[in-house]
């Protein structure tokens, strides 16, 4: 792939909300500044499986005539939030690609858990594609006045998750209400940015302010405080996601487990440093470790200090080792030196390359058996057989319950004595 067609750093905001909390006319008042000359894309996340949020926005763009530098693509039928985590990949991948946008909105159904989105687009490899924006929340003054909603878990959670809360359908609540739906705001989520919203011009009410003043729909105050409204909502397309920091530190703190080294003659005063390395701040975080399951597949990655040295010929036996393994990939500091691993069960590349800010090992297993692996080689260059097996054996298979803390230990006692690295 040509470095011209990678896509990084596509501004990407998520407007979340309750189901029936009025996301869409949020997302076309967004949709209606869209500067003419920039392409934007839209995702739409929709629970059933029919699909209408992407034809009312598409109608009210072309009313406007933005819709030309909209693209809209609907994923029904579930919520993206599931655990696989696919549907939302190839639906951003897709949109990414074949329209190659300026700007990236997510609009997830009203049933999904903001959580699991945030934590979904916080994981390593959208950090470089999106550059995630302030989160969006979309509030209905009109739900929030009954306890069904101020009491239910899923409403309170989308505020909890909010960098800015837009409240609409407001304008009969008085101002003593609003102090109060202030506080409950408050008493989820003290850092978020309040954004009292304006309805179209054309439909909205006569309401009263917080002062008990009336503004009528047709008054020059009321088109001022509309175009302050959406100078302000346009303005968080540019703001960085707090909220999406926060889950990052989290997903690190989840996924980081105690790696260190068996010999405990580990030591600073013996750490080999090269002026020549990069140095970065990441390196303050290591080691870490993740591991997840994706359609029958068991991965895992580690990214560990650059001073650790493993025993080269005793790493690549361990790699082997591990159960039905398919591919495994990693830029490693050995005995051997700095060695960039790439092994599919056809083929073993073991190449010399520079050194690097961090080791980095990733696996991917093939759940269903716990035997060893069936990728079988005589030395680190040359496969020497390779047992098939059948799906049905496969699936008759219990799933595998690979202890990654005892493959943690393993991993970690390759790893030289300091006093024994040359």
């Amino acid at each position: 792939m040509n470095t011209s067609s990678i896509i990084q750093n596509i501004p990407c905001t998520l407007v979340t909300g309750f189901l029936g909390s009025g996301k869409t006319t949020v997302i076309n008042q967004l949709l209606s500044n869209k500067p003419t000359n920039e392409r934007w894309a839209l995702l739409i996340n929709e629970f059933g499986r029919i699909g209408i949020d992407g034809a009312l926005l598409a109608s009210s763009q072309t009313a406007g005539d933005t819709h030309n530098n909209i693209a809209i693509r609907e994923v029904s039928g579930g919520c993206i939030c599931c655990t696989s985590q696919l549907p939302l990949q190839i639906a951003i991948s897709r949109l990414l690609s074949e329209h190659r946008p300026q700007r990236l909105i997510i609009e997830p159904t009203g049933l999904a858990h903001p959580r699991e989105l945030l934590r979904q687009l916080s994981e390593p490899h959208w950090q470089t594609a999106l550059s995630m924006q302030a989160v969006i929340t979309v509030l209905s003054g009109v739900q929030w006045q009954q306890e069904k909603y101020r009491s239910h878990d899923g409403f309170q959670a989308h505020v909890r998750d909010a960098d800015v809360l837009v409240i609409n359908r407001y304008e009969q609540l008085s101002a003593t209400y609003r102090q109060d739906l202030q506080q409950w705001i408050a008493a989820l989520n003290k850092q978020a940015k309040i954004i009292w919203a304006m309805a179209d011009s054309q439909t909205a009410p006569d309401f009263q302010t917080t002062s008990d003043s009336k503004i009528t729909a047709d008054s020059s105050d009321f088109i001022q405080l509309s175009n302050t409204y959406l100078s302000e909502l346009t303005a968080q397309l540019t703001k960085p996601s707090n909220a999406i920091s926060k889950q990052r530190i989290a997903n690190m703190t989840e996924s980081r487990v105690s790696l260190t080294p068996a010999n405990s003659l580990m030591s600073s005063a013996s750490i080999n440093t090269n002026n020549d390395i990069e140095t970065s701040s990441s390196t303050s975080e290591l080691p870490y470790r993740y591991h997840d399951e994706q359609q029958g597949m068991l991965l895992a990655g580690w990214r560990l200090p650059p001073h650790w040295v493993f025993n080269a010929n005793d790493l690549q036996q361990w790699l082997l080792q591990l159960p039905n393994w398919q591919r495994i990939k990693g830029i490693v500091n050995t005995s051997d030196g700095w060695l960039q691993l790439n092994f599919t069960p056809d083929s073993l590349t073991i190449n010399e390359t520079s050194a690097q800010i961090d080791s980095r090992l990733e696996i991917i297993l093939l759940a269903g058996s716990d035997n060893k692996s069936d990728n079988k080689f005589d030395n680190k260059n040359e496969a020497v057989t390779t047992v098939k097996r059948t799906k049905v054996e496969l699936n008759n298979e219990h799933q595998s319950s690979i202890e990654w803390e005892r493959c943690d230990r393993e991993l970690m006692a390759l790893v030289i004595p300091s006093n024994n690295q040359t």
